[in-house]
Parts: C-alpha cells; structure tokens; sequence
C-alpha cells in the first residue's frame, strides 16, 4: 500500500500539522510505502518573498527529518524538484470542469477572507491531485479539512480512466476521527493563517506564552469544567491514551479545578515531549548540505514511480505519437 501526503512551507510546524498527519505518517513507514513531500509549488499561493520560501522549504525538511521521517524506509522529496507533477496537472486539468473546482472550499474560505483569487489559488485541487496519482497513492492521511481536495482527485482520476482507459489508482482519504480537526489557542482550528497556532519548535518562553493564552471559559472555580467544545482539554489530550483522557476527563468535571494549573502542565508536557526532536533539529541546522543532499537523492529515487505514471497518461491520451 502506499501512502502519501505533504504539507506547504508557508510556516512552522504546529501541534495540528504534527498530531493530524505527521506522527502518523512517521508510523507509516514501518507498514506501507511512504511517499512525504514538501509542496513548495503549494506554497506560492500564499508566499510571495522567494528568499523565505527557500528557507521555509529547508526548514520543514529539517522538521520532518528531527520528527522521525526516515528517508531510507520512505519517497521524501521538494515538489518542485519533479517537474513531472506540472505536466501530469495539465493533462488533468483537461478531464476537469470549471464546477468541480468552483465547489472547492478552501477556495470559497480564503477568497472570502480577502485572499487574491489567482488562477493558481481556483486551480490548487488539480496540482494537489497530480500529486496524489503521480504516484499510485492508495491512502492520503488528511485532516477534516482536507477530504474535499481527496474527493476532487477522485472524481478527475475516475473521469480521466474513463476517458482514456484505466491509468490511475483511485485514492482514498484517511481521517483519524478522534483528531479530525484539531482547535487552535482560540478554539477554531489550528492552523498557520489564523495565527492561533502552538508551534512544535518555538522557544522556551514562546510556548510558554501560546500555551497560557489557550482560551477557556468563565465557569468557576468550585464548578464542573466542560469538556466539550474546550480546546484546553481536546489539546492536552492529544498527549494521552485512553485511560489518560478518562483520569483528565474526572479531573475537568470535579470541583475545584483551575484552567492555569492545567495549562502549566500542558506547557511541561509539550516541552519535554519535543525535547529529543529539538536536539535532532539543531543538528541538521548545523549540517544542512547534508539535509540538501538528502531532498535531491528522494527526488531521484521518487522521479522512478512518477515517470512510470506519466509515461502511462501520456500514451493514454496519444502525445506519444510514434510507434518506434
């Protein structure tokens, strides 16, 4: 089975990247084949300054490196380094109507938010499902959020088998239920581009501050705490098993509970949960030709599977014209 997922270099890591798809994409290597990469080509719907996307990109490398991604058991690569996946988006785009990417969400959310609506930003589901076939993908872990673009490259892969014969594999998303949607320090979703994020690598005192000003209710001290609905609770308990959440769940509904107790735990937990990865970064930081070396070597071992795909889509729909 392979598995495949990537994440944008617009920003750091946060609580939701790691918990929603790369903890378990890290486990993933032990039982599947793991395609990871950087979508760099994502990333410049959002970031204009091409001096920060060169570092953002070798940035995220090192994070997934320092959090266990494993190059040697895994396809770990920059998306732009393949410059398959743009030809393959091409070839896509033409089994693809206008009213299929016109129900995209995150297209509708983020025009509505004020961003510019480029042709890249309404063509985005198309790239990301060139990312998805290119490689024979079976399972893309996805956050909630993310279900519709996996729909979309299923609704293009199936149009495109039936228009041209049978070419791609039809992916499926794979959602964790339990942290479908993981909240940010406000309660809406953590994510980069709201500014709620907790950040995997920020220093001491930074986290510190982010963990303190997780919003919580006004409920009193000698009261019952809520549970749902209480991103303080649905965080730490990303952090424990079973039995855990069950003892912080009795700890939230006895009397006499205070949320900054609870939350100078939660800093302590995050901090030394991160602490053996922090190491591991700081030495890529230090040896990062070697982390360049590494990228280029998993584009050319990844660029293998994505020839053998567009090859295929290239003779489906009758560019390779000659017969010898």
């Amino acid at each position: 089975m392979r598995v495949l997922s990537g994440i944008q270099p617009s920003g750091n890591l946060h609580l939701g990247n790691y918990f929603a798809m790369i903890k378990r994409m890290i486990d993933y290597q032990e039982s599947s084949e793991l395609f990871c990469f950087i979508a760099n080509y994502h990333a410049l719907t959002s970031v204009n300054d091409p001096g920060l996307l060169r570092q953002k990109t070798l940035d995220a490398a090192m994070d997934f490196l320092a959090l266990g991604l494993d190059p040697k058991k895994s396809y770990f690569w920059v998306q732009s380094d393949l410059s398959e996946v743009h030809e393959l988006s091409w070839l896509l785009s033409n089994v693809t109507s206008m009213g299929l990417l016109e129900r995209s969400h995150a297209y509708k959310d983020k025009t509505a938010k004020g961003i510019v609506a480029t042709h890249g930003l309404f063509a985005y589901p198309v790239l990301m499902a060139a990312d998805i076939l290119l490689y024979g993908s079976n399972k893309v872990p996805v956050g909630k959020d993310q279900k519709q673009h996996v729909e979309i490259a299923r609704d293009i892969a199936t149009r495109f088998n039936y228009t041209f014969g049978e070419t791609f594999v039809i992916p499926e998303a794979d959602i964790e239920i339990d942290i479908a949607t993981i909240p940010g320090i406000d309660g809406q979703k953590m994510s980069k581009s709201y500014g709620n994020a907790i950040e995997i690598f920020s220093e001491e005192k930074a986290l510190r501050q982010r963990v303190m000003s997780i919003k919580t209710d006004s409920t009193p001290v000698d009261e019952p705490k809520p549970i749902k609905d209480n991103p303080l609770f649905e965080i730490y308990s990303l952090f424990l098993d079973e039995t855990g959440r069950e003892t912080l769940k009795e700890r939230f509904e006895t009397p006499g509970l205070r949320y900054g107790d609870i939350k100078k735990e939660l800093f302590g937990i995050i901090w030394e949960y991160f602490a053996p990865y922090r190491e591991k970064r700081a030495e890529y930081v230090r040896n990062e030709a070697d982390v360049v070396d590494i990228l280029r070597m998993g584009a050319n071992k990844t660029r293998e599977v994505a020839q053998e795909y567009l090859t295929k889509a290239r003779n489906n729909v009758g560019l390779n014209y000659t017969n010898y």
